[in-house]
């Protein structure tokens, strides 16, 4: 759903005017890809402006081509228009180191009708001496024209202020909810928009059997039952080195991005395809963030249903991905619908048990002297006690005697045993060391 339409600015103009700039400008953040080749942004990315006190959302909106037909021009199209809809005042921007455009023509006529206000900015007027290249856009008919550089910041404060005198000041409602933030990563491909559109109920973001639509992350937040979600749909990432286009590269970066800053990772697979290297690897990069994992197979309607089929898939996505042993597997149809629903449930478990926190007590009973074998452990090395010192994600520390380093399979059993008796269901585990205050120094 958009944010409230009281105080959305939408930025529109046509491809590589530098409209993902300004809104990155606006933020105060690299939220946009920005590059020098157009038509990067595609779908509607949100985010918040803050002014003299007040607070504004921004909607950064496709390069827009009226009259183009084609499959992504039309649909970018669309995308805009909606943003234009929920808007209460619109930035068209032009490019004022360029003459103008017959494109430039056509959507300040198109903007007319929509009855909204509108403010004309001509960008990349890096300084004083370019203000009169902005003349001849006085053509397009706005009585508001700013001269403005997105890229170095001049003309941003007087676009501002007339922003602030523009939009009718407005109660600020909470801005700092408690959410779960949930990334959508995968393969180019695999549903993810669909997906996220399945989860939001509305096209909030483009869908297209073309592979790479989606280029920037996109945000959307669900109210469920009392719990905000903020879904973001991220780019297909690809394995490295398969990557040609710069902007491509960008949005791989941008996704990890995006999935470091989320609390959980739906991990999307084709299921008429099965788990492949490339879904391994994505599941890698959540794993190294110490996301939190789902694993969700999608397409399940067209993989021929048997309770044999489905256990033999699950099977092979253990073998394949076995260091997501701890994420559960939920198989949807995200173009009908199927089960899609149930991911709430599960993504609210999932959730709870990054911050579920074990007392101290528990835990040595659960690794009193004599439970466990030796393991890797070197035969003089004893551990002492173990506490959880923290959550999000749970993170465990053995106290012992000395610091010599553990074996692995020893680790993976005392994670393993922590899992048999402790839900932390799809949440992964940190295991560290640390040397008792008394016990000896590092062996």
């Amino acid at each position: 759903m958009p944010p409230l339409a009281h105080r959305l600015i939408a930025i529109v103009g046509r491809p590589n005017v530098g409209k993902s700039t300004l809104f990155n400008r606006l933020i105060g953040r690299r939220r946009s890809i920005v590059t020098d080749e157009p038509g990067i942004t595609r779908d509607r990315i949100y985010g918040v402006t803050r002014w003299n006190g007040r607070s504004f959302d921004v909607v950064d909106t496709g390069g827009m081509i009226p009259g183009d037909e084609t499959e992504i021009p039309r649909k970018i199209v669309e995308q805009a228009q909606v943003a234009i809809d929920h808007a209460s005042l619109v930035l068209l921007i032009v490019d004022g180191r360029t003459a103008l455009a017959a494109p430039d023509q056509e959507l300040a006529r198109l903007l007319r009708k929509t009855g909204k206000p509108v403010l004309l900015v001509v960008n990349k007027i890096d300084s004083g001496k370019q203000n009169a290249d902005t003349a001849e856009f006085f053509r397009l008919g706005y009585e508001n024209v700013f001269p403005v550089s997105a890229e170095h910041g001049r003309g941003i404060t007087e676009l501002l202020d007339h922003v602030a005198a523009t939009l009718p000041i407005e109660e600020d409602i909470e801005e700092h909810k408690d959410e779960i933030r949930v990334a959508i990563i995968g393969r180019p491909n695999v549903g993810k928009s669909t997906l996220l559109n399945r989860l939001v109920g509305e096209d909030r973001s483009m869908v297209s059997p073309v592979a790479g639509t989606t280029r920037d992350a996109v945000d959307s937040v669900v109210e469920q039952e009392g719990t905000t979600f903020r879904f973001i749909d991220t780019a297909g990432i690809r394995r490295k080195g398969k990557t040609e286009l710069k902007a491509e590269k960008l949005s791989v970066v941008m996704a990890r991005r995006h999935l470091e800053e989320s609390d959980v990772a739906l991990l999307l697979i084709d299921g008429p395809q099965g788990v492949t290297a490339v879904d391994a690897h994505i599941g890698g990069y959540a794993h190294e963030a110490n996301r939190s994992v789902i694993i969700v197979v999608n397409k399940w309607d067209a993989v021929q249903k048997s309770h044999t089929i489905t256990a033999d898939f699950e099977e092979d996505i253990r073998e394949k991905l076995k260091f997501l042993s701890f994420a559960p597997i939920v198989f949807i149809s995200a173009k009908s619908g199927q089960r899609v629903q149930k991911l709430y449930a599960v993504i609210k478990e999932v959730y709870a048990a990054r911050f579920q926190r074990v007392p101290t007590s528990e835990l040595n009973e659960l690794f009193r002297e004599g439970t466990y074998g030796r393991g890797g452990l070197p035969a003089d090395v004893k551990i002492r006690y173990i506490a959880q010192v923290k959550t999000n994600p749970p993170t465990f520390v053995m106290f012992s005697n000395k610091l010599s380093k553990l074996h692995f399979s020893f680790e993976r059993f005392v994670e393993n045993r922590i899992r048999q008796k402790f839900p932390f269901t799809g949440t992964p585990i940190i295991i560290r060391q640390r040397l008792r205050r008394g016990g000896a120094k590092r062996a």
